[in-house]
C-alpha cells in the first residue's frame, strides 16, 4: 500500500473526476513515453536528485523511467505516457510529515516541467490543495493501522 499521487492532463472546464477517468481509460498496454515526457524527465532528474540526494535509475527502453528513494520510499514513475509518484506507508508522525514535503516538493517539480497537473486521490483533490500536515495526518493514521494490524 502506499500514498500516491497522479498527474494529469486537464483540459479547461474538465472536471477532476473526469480528468482522472480519462487518465484510468487510456491506462494500459505498453505504450512508448511521449518525447515531451521525456524531454521533462531529462530535466525532473537532476532536480529531484538534488532534493532527495541518492536514488536508483531504472529505465526500460522507450516504455518507462523509474527513479527510487531507498531510504523515504518515495519513487517516481512514468509509465508510456502515466506518470505517478508513490511513497509507501512506513511513515508517521514527524517522519511523515518529512517525507510528504520531499513528495509535495517532487511533484511541484514534475507539474513545472510536464505541465501536468499532481492530483491527491487519498483527499480526491488536487495536490497544491492538499495541506501536507493533513496529509502527513492520514499517512501516519494509516501507517499505525497497518503496523498493528500486521506486527502480531
Amino acid at each position: 500500500m502506499s500514498y500516491d499521487i497522479y498527474f494529469l492532463s486537464r483540459r479547461d472546464g474538465q472536471s477532476w473526476d473526469d480528468a482522472l477517468e480519462a487518465m484510468e481509460n487510456a491506462a494500459g498496454g505498453s505504450k512508448p513515453i511521449p518525447a515531451r515526457l521525456l524531454e521533462a524527465w531529462d530535466r525532473i532528474e537532476p532536480q529531484a536528485r538534488t532534493l532527495l540526494g541518492e536514488v536508483e535509475i531504472t529505465e526500460d527502453g522507450q516504455e518507462s523511467r523509474d527513479l527510487s528513494h531507498s531510504g523515504t520510499g518515495i519513487d517516481l514513475s512514468v509509465f508510456g505516457d502515466e506518470v505517478s509518484i508513490t511513497v509507501p506507508y512506513w511513515h508517521a508522525g514527524d517522519d511523515a510529515a518529512v517525507v510528504l514535503d520531499k513528495v509535495f516538493a517532487l511533484a511541484a517539480i514534475v507539474e513545472k516541467e510536464t505541465g501536468l497537473a499532481a492530483y491527491d486521490p487519498q483527499v480526491e483533490r488536487p495536490l497544491r490543495e492538499t495541506p501536507l500536515q493533513g496529509a502527513a495526518g492520514l499517512m501516519s493514521r494509516i501507517t499505525e493501522d497497518l503496523r498493528s494490524r500486521y506486527s502480531g
